[in-house]
C-alpha cells in the first residue's frame, strides 16, 4: 500500500546563508579551471613526513556524480579510467538529512548517522568523541604522520568534524566571504605544501559546487562549470604530487568523494535519488585501475585511508566502511546479469535494472504458500538494489537500509500488494547447506533491515541435515539496517545445516537481508 507517513519535505534546503551579491561575485569569478585565488594566506609549516605511504582527500561539496560526464572535469576522469570508482545512495531522514553536516561526518568518521549522531547541520547529538574523524584517529595511533587540513565551511572546522588531529590546518569562512576565491585560495595553499613540504595525509575541502547547486541546479552549465573550476584545482595537486623530488620512492592514494548530491532544479536535504548519490573515487596503491564496484558506501572513505597507511582499524572503533578495493564476498553480489527492468513498478525509470526473483548457486525461494497477483517485482522474496527498491516508495524508510551493499534479499510485502492479489504473502528464503561435522558451534551472521507491522512475522529457521526446519530466532520490532549474529550448538550427529528466512504479512511492511556469513566453530 502507498501510504503517506509523516516524513520530511524534500524541497531544496540551502546548507548556508549566501547573499545574491555574493552568489553573483562568485559566477562571476568562476571563469575558468584556474579561477584567481583570493587574499593571500601564508602557507602553514607542518612537521617533517614519516611515512612513504601517503593519502590527500580531495572533498567536493554537493557534487552530482552523474553529472560529471557532462562537464569537461579531465582529471576526475583521468582518476576513474586509472583507478576505482564506486557509486551509491545516501540515507534519508529519519536517520539523518542529505546535507552536509551528517555527509561529512559520514566521510570522516567512517561510520553512518545512526552512530556518530549528526543528523543535520545543528550537529546536535554529534558522538565525535566515541566515533572521531580519521584526522583525529591518526593523531592517536600514528602520531608521527603529518597531517593537514583545509576547509572553507566553518562547521567542519568550529564542530570538530574534519580538522581535530591534523598537525595544521587552513580554515576560511566561504559563507561570509563566499566560496570561490577561499577555494582557490586552498588550492593553492595545498599546493605549495604538497611540493615544498612533506606532509603524509591531507584532507581539503572546495565548496563552490554546491553553492552552483543551489543557485542554479545540478542541471545549469553554472554548475558543470564549477565543476571544471574544481576539476582543475584536482589537476594542480595531482601535478603538485608528481613533482615532489622524492615522488619515485613514494606511494601516494588520492581520494575524492562528495557529501550528498542536488536536484535537477538545485537544493538536497530530502530523499530524491538525485539528493542521495554520493561516490567515492579513488587511484593508489592496490586500487584497480578502471573498476566500478557496485558494493562502495560513503563510509568506506575513511576505512580506505588506514588501508592505505598500513593501519589495521580496531573492532572497538566500530567502522561501518571497508577499503574500497575490498569486495564483498555476499553470493547475491553474482547476480548482476540476471537484474531485469521494472514490470509493474512503473514510477522507476525503465533503464534502471535492479531486481532479480533468480537466486544465487545453491540458495532457492519457496513460494508454494505465496498468493497470487500483486506487484510482479515482490512477488516473494526477490533480490534487488538500493536505488531499485528505494524508488519503489519514498520516505518509508527503505532509504535508511545503509549497511547492505550492492544486492541484497527483501520481501516486502508492502509494495506486493499494491497490486490486485489474493492470499497472503508468504515466502522463504533457503540457503545452501552447510558443514558442521565435528563442530560444536556454527554462527550466522548477516544484516537485517526489519520494519514490523501487525501480524506480519519474520523468522530465521535451522534444518539439520536436511530435517524439519526449527525456529532459531524471531523478529517482533524494527531492526533498523544492523548486524546480527546468531551462534547454535550443533547437536550430536548433525553434518550439515541450512537456514530459512520465513516472511509472512498482508500489506504490511518488508525485510531486508544482506552479507550472510556462516562460520563454525
Amino acid at each position: 500500500m502507498t501510504r503517506s507517513l509523516s516524513a520530511p519535505l524534500s524541497s531544496p534546503v540551502s546548507r548556508r546563508s549566501v547573499l545574491a551579491t555574493t552568489a553573483a561575485a562568485a559566477t562571476a569569478a568562476a571563469v575558468g579551471p584556474l579561477a584567481a585565488a583570493g587574499p593571500a594566506y601564508a602557507a602553514p609549516t607542518l612537521p617533517n613526513g614519516t611515512s612513504k605511504d601517503k593519502v590527500l582527500v580531495v572533498g567536493m561539496d554537493g557534487l552530482r556524480h552523474d553529472v560529471i560526464a557532462a562537464a569537461n572535469a579531465p582529471h576526475l576522469k583521468s582518476m576513474m579510467a586509472n583507478g576505482t570508482y564506486g557509486t551509491s545512495l545516501l540515507y534519508a531522514n529519519p536517520m539523518a538529512a542529505t546535507s552536509s553536516g551528517p555527509g561529512w561526518s559520514t566521510i570522516s568518521t567512517g561510520v553512518w548517522p545512526d552512530k556518530h549522531g549528526v543528523k543535520e547541520n545543528s550537529f546536535a547529538g554529534k558522538d565525535y568523541a566515541k566515533y572521531p574523524g580519521f584526522l583525529a584517529r591518526l593523531a592517536q595511533v600514528r602520531p608521527q604522520l603529518s597531517t593537514y587540513a583545509a576547509v572553507d565551511w566553518k562547521p567542519l572546522d568550529a564542530q570538530g568534524t574534519v580538522t581535530p588531529g591534523a598537525d595544521a590546518k587552513l580554515v576560511l569562512d566561504g559563507d561570509r566571504d563566499g566560496y570561490t576565491g577561499h577555494d582557490a585560495t586552498i588550492a593553492a595553499e595545498t599546493e605549495s605544501i604538497l611540493r615544498n613540504q612533506n606532509p603524509d595525509v591531507l584532507f581539503v575541502y572546495f565548496g563552490q559546487t554546491d553553492i552552483a547547486g543551489h543557485n542554479s541546479g545540478a542541471a545549469s552549465a553554472a554548475y558543470r562549470q564549477a565543476i571544471d573550476v574544481q576539476d582543475g584545482y584536482l589537476g594542480r595537486l595531482l601535478t603538485a604530487i608528481r613533482a615532489r623530488p622524492s615522488y619515485a620512492t613514494e606511494r601516494w592514494t588520492v581520494i575524492v568523494t562528495t557529501d550528498h548530491g542536488h536536484t535537477d532544479s538545485g537544493g538536497h536535504g530530502g530523499s530524491a535519488i538525485e539528493e542521495r548519490r554520493t561516490f567515492v573515487l579513488a587511484q593508489g596503491p592496490g586500487i584497480a585501475a578502471g573498476a566500478k564496484p557496485t558494493d562502495t558506501r560513503l563510509v568506506d572513505v575513511a576505512a580506505t585511508v588506514f588501508h592505505q597507511l598500513g593501519i589495521a582499524p580496531d573492532p572497538a572503533w566500530g567502522l561501518d566502511g571497508k577499503p574500497i578495493q575490498q569486495r564483498s564476498t555476499d553470493p547475491f553480489e553474482a547476480l548482476y546479469p540476471a537484474l531485469s527492468a521494472r514490470v509493474d513498478e512503473t514510477g522507476i525509470p525503465a533503464g534502471v535494472l535492479g531486481w532479480t526473483h533468480t537466486a544465487p548457486s545453491g540458495w532457492s525461494v519457496v513460494n508454494s504458500a505465496m498468493g497470487t497477483g500483486g506487484v510482479t517485482e515482490w512477488r516473494g522474496w526477490s533480490l534487488a538494489t538500493d536505488e531499485f527498491w528505494s524508488r519503489s516508495q519514498r520516505d518509508q524508510s527503505r532509504e535508511l537500509n545503509v549497511r547492505s551493499r550492492g544486492i541484497f534479499a527483501v520481501a516486502d510485502s508492502d509494495e506486493w500488494d499494491d497490486k490486485a492479489s489474493s492470499g497472503p504473502y508468504d515466502s522463504t528464503l533457503v540457503t545452501p547447506a552447510y558443514a558442521v561435522a565435528g563442530k560444536s558451534t556454527v554462527t550466522l551472521g548477516l544484516t537485517t533491515h526489519y520494519r514490523q507491522e501487525g501480524s506480519q512475522s519474520a523468522r530465521i529457521l535451522a534444518s539439520w541435515n536436511g530435517g524439519t526446519p526449527v525456529e532459531v530466532k524471531r523478529y517482533t520490532s524494527d531492526v533498523i539496517s544492523q548486524p546480527q549474529s546468531l551462534t547454535l550448538n550443533v547437536p550430536s550427529g548433525a553434518a550439515n545445516v541450512s537456514f530459512r528466512f520465513h516472511y509472512t504479512g498482508s500489506n504490511n511492511w518488508y525485510w531486508v537481508i544482506d552479507g550472510v556469513k556462516v562460520t563454525t566453530g
